[in-house]
């Protein structure tokens, strides 16, 4: 999250509008299952038709909208004869595989009556983590903005394991905003904003603007929403704000009910400035897009080369590893307590990295010849955390 806006910063907010949202010409907008749902599952008509007429006024403005959506479980709860959503992967995946087609439906009638043509993209976490897939992710995305089409984004419930999950569509949005290089996430929830508390509560108070950590400093941040049908909260909401800042989009967090009053730049619900200085996509997606699928425990050394001085990482700074990988896959650096500082693609298989440890390279390529003269983890291929 970036520094306070100047005065002639363009973000800056021109009394009550705010130019960040109303500058925004691609916007990606997420709304949650308990914004479209009841309590007891089953679409909200009322409230999916107040989403699609704000969307269908942005497009009809000349902006670009990319919609991702939850509620494809929540949907497939009544049908299935189901009170509330299910803890077992199986039953999570049989009911979103009725509710999505209910969900796109629903949109696709909905957009229809503005004359707009909807498109739907279900995405794993393969598919923005690993850059052959998100390449065609982006490709797809894109065509369908091009075609004048609103791409409509859900994590494909039906197929995904706990293993390859995002876990919230919070996170799905912020990387899907990244994906497609937007210029504002829209975050809307059944809150209207982000508070410093329990907004139930006497003494909490709303917090307009999010420019850095510090406006974080204290702020009770709580976990899923009220209606129980959703698997997010308020934490996976400023974790996607935060992904989002990172790669130089501001965000928006509020209730659905004030969609429209927010994308007109209404001082509405929370405000996240965004970064000014935007990292390298690849990075970007290796610090925020990717699962270790290990991790390698460096000295006190390695730890100031690595964090201090951005080096690579060489086999004797590391004294112990973790997990099953092969060459390629990304893994997280440690320090001695076991906390990450940093993450990388790794250059040596899991098995092949125990005989290695502790000895330089130069040692290692006169035992076991040239192709042992590398990198642990090369310095362009790492992110600081």
């Amino acid at each position: 999250m970036g520094t306070p806006p100047g005065p002639a910063d363009p973000t800056a907010q021109n009394g009550r509008v705010r130019l960040a949202v109303t500058s925004a010409r691609r916007v990606v907008v997420k709304i949650g299952s308990s914004s479209l749902t009841t309590a007891s599952g089953g679409l909200d008509d009322a409230r999916v038709d107040a989403l699609v007429d704000t969307l269908a006024r942005l497009a009809a403005d000349g902006r670009e909208v990319v919609l991702v959506s939850s509620g494809a479980i929540a949907a497939g709860l009544a049908p299935l004869g189901l009170s509330r959503r299910p803890r077992d992967l199986a039953t999570q995946q049989a009911a979103a595989s009725v509710g999505q087609g209910l969900l796109i439906g629903r949109y696709a009638a909905g957009f229809a009556r503005h004359r707009l043509t909807v498109g739907q993209v279900l995405l794993t976490v393969d598919d923005v983590t690993r850059r052959a897939h998100y390449r065609n992710a982006y490709r797809t995305l894109r065509k369908l903005l091009d075609l004048r089409a609103v791409p409509i984004v859900n994590e494909n419930d039906t197929v995904a394991t706990e293993e390859i999950r995002f876990g919230d569509n919070d996170r799905l949005a912020a990387l899907v905003a990244a994906l497609v290089h937007a210029e504002l996430l829209v975050l809307l929830s059944d809150v209207d904003a982000l508070w410093t508390g329990d907004p139930a509560r006497p003494g909490s108070t709303r917090i307009t603007d999010v420019h850095d950590e510090r406006d974080l400093a204290g702020v009770q941040i709580g976990g899923a929403g009220r209606a129980g049908v959703g698997t997010g909260g308020m934490v996976t909401k400023v974790e996607a704000a935060r992904i989002a800042t990172g790669f130089g989009i501001p965000v928006v967090l509020t209730a659905a009910g004030l969609a429209a009053a927010a994308l007109a730049g209404d001082e509405v619900g929370t405000l996240f400035h965004a970064e000014r200085r935007r990292p390298t996509a690849r990075l970007f997606w290796l610090a925020h897009a990717t699962t270790p699928r290990g991790r390698l425990h460096l000295d006190a050394g390695a730890v100031a080369a690595v964090v201090g001085r951005r080096k690579s990482l060489l086999p004797a700074g590391i004294t112990a590893v973790d997990g099953a990988f092969t060459a390629g896959d990304p893994v997280d650096l440690v320090d001695s307590g076991g906390a990450p500082v940093a993450r990388g693609l790794v250059n040596y298989d899991a098995v092949e990295l125990p005989g290695l440890l502790g000895r330089s390279t130069g040692e290692l390529a006169a035992a076991l010849g040239p192709a042992y003269e590398r990198e642990v983890v090369h310095r362009d291929d790492l992110v600081l955390l």
